[in-house]
């Protein structure tokens, strides 16, 4: 029996690993999009657009607003179809968008770029979800090392797509980035070759508590789960907006090579994934309330460097301190708000939370392009001071309100 039992373990193992790497595989090269598209798609659209600029991160809007919708759509395409062919229909939609947006690109039209970039988003919408779908693949304990997997793979993405923006930007010169979409078509392919391999076992249920459901006002209402909302949401749209505007600025305002603010936005995505393999350990021994305001701060140190000059130094720490900030902000406050909530109650408040969180975030990029074009770069840091302090005197009184409770 011992043996027989040694061996179905041995086998669920066997095909966990498999799967795992399979899904990192994917998340590699699916998810090399998301950098590639924000790191050009908004120097793409200046350069589609006539007299009036303004509108330039509008694709980068909706790549947001895409993203936020995919992640509606692989809910529902994987309770009909499974995940496995969930996360396939995801690459079709990113092979999908980046052949539209070389068609955009070469006929010049900006609103067939923008809706290119708002599928790519439905794609990366997708690729969200492959973290949820390793650790529901895996033994108990080997959630954490599958989780570990998908962050690593995302720290890949994060040198891949930005690497293929500026190999491939100049393939079709003169008309330049088309090469760099047109890129996205192999890659695609490519994660739907990974994902025909997948045998993914069914998502386990959780088990029903008895604890009935309470209303959404009452949870939206506690001061804990405000708090941990505001904050991921300021923590997020400040990251948006100075990400989305900082190609801008280092291309058209300050004249640095493509090259260059490419590679920027390669490191600061690197720094928004690369401390996640640490996040949750330092949330559980110094708590998440101390991690968010240790995000905020960091967000104020990018301020600090933007301001300092136009330096390429000074953006690219920028951009670093930016994506390190938001790790600590965001993933501290979904702590945050994860602990408010009941299993029962998850799904109409994750979907509360995700509404105004995509909604802000989509807003802040698109008023990104408007602000560059209108006060320049130096204005927009300005804005991280308002909203880093506001959350930053809301989390203390939060960690303040909780040292009174354990009082009492």
């Amino acid at each position: 029996m011992d043996n027989a039992g040694g061996t179905a373990l041995d086998r669920q193992m066997s095909a966990a690993k498999r799967n795992v790497f399979l899904l990192a595989c994917a998340q590699a090269v699916m998810g090399s999009a998301a950098p590639l598209a924000i790191s050009v798609g908004s120097l793409a659209g200046y350069q589609l657009l006539g007299a009036d600029k303004s509108l330039a991160t509008a694709p980068v809007t909706g790549f947001n607003v895409g993203t936020a919708l995919g992640a509606v759509g692989i809910a529902i395409l994987s309770r009909f179809l499974g995940r496995q062919s969930a996360f396939m229909v995801g690459a079709l939609l990113g092979a999908a968008g980046g052949g539209l947006a070389t068609v955009a690109l070469f006929q010049g039209n900006f609103w067939l770029f923008a809706v290119a970039l708002l599928l790519i988003g439905m794609s990366g919408g997708f690729t969200q979800k492959i973290r949820f779908a390793a650790a529901d693949a895996s033994p108990s304990h080997f959630k954490p090392k599958a989780i570990s997997w998908i962050l690593g793979a995302g720290i890949v993405s994060a040198i891949i797509g930005p690497q293929l923006a500026i190999w491939a930007k100049d393939v079709f010169s003169p008309i330049t980035f088309a090469g760099t979409f047109l890129a996205l078509l192999p890659l695609s392919i490519l994660a739907l070759g990974i994902l025909f391999f997948l045998k993914l076992p069914e998502p386990v249920k959780a088990n029903e508590t008895n604890a009935p459901a309470r209303p959404l006002r009452e949870i939206i209402a506690n001061q804990r789960f405000a708090t941990g909302m505001i904050c991921g949401i300021g923590s997020y749209a400040l990251m948006t907006f100075v990400m989305t505007g900082a190609p801008l600025a280092m291309v058209i305002g300050c004249g640095f090579p493509t090259e260059l603010a490419t590679l920027g936005i390669q490191w600061h995505v690197i720094a928004m994934f690369g401390p996640s393999f640490f996040t949750g350990m330092i949330i559980s021994r110094i708590g998440a309330e101390r991690v968010v305001a240790l995000g905020l701060v960091t967000l104020m140190a990018c301020a600090v460097v933007a301001h300092m000059g136009i330096e390429l130094w000074n953006f690219w720490g920028a951009l670093v301190l930016l994506g390190i900030g938001w790790n600590f902000g965001f993933i501290g406050s979904t702590a945050i708000v994860a602990s408010t909530y009941r299993p029962q109650e998850a799904d109409k408040v994750q979907g509360f939370h995700d509404i105004f969180l995509f909604g802000i975030v989509a807003l802040s990029s698109f008023s990104s392009g408007k602000v560059f074009t209108s006060y320049g770069w130096s204005f927009m840091n300005l804005f991280i001071w308002p909203v880093a302090i506001l959350c930053l005197v809301l989390i203390i009184m939060l960690m303040l309100r909780r040292k009174t409770d354990a009082a009492v």
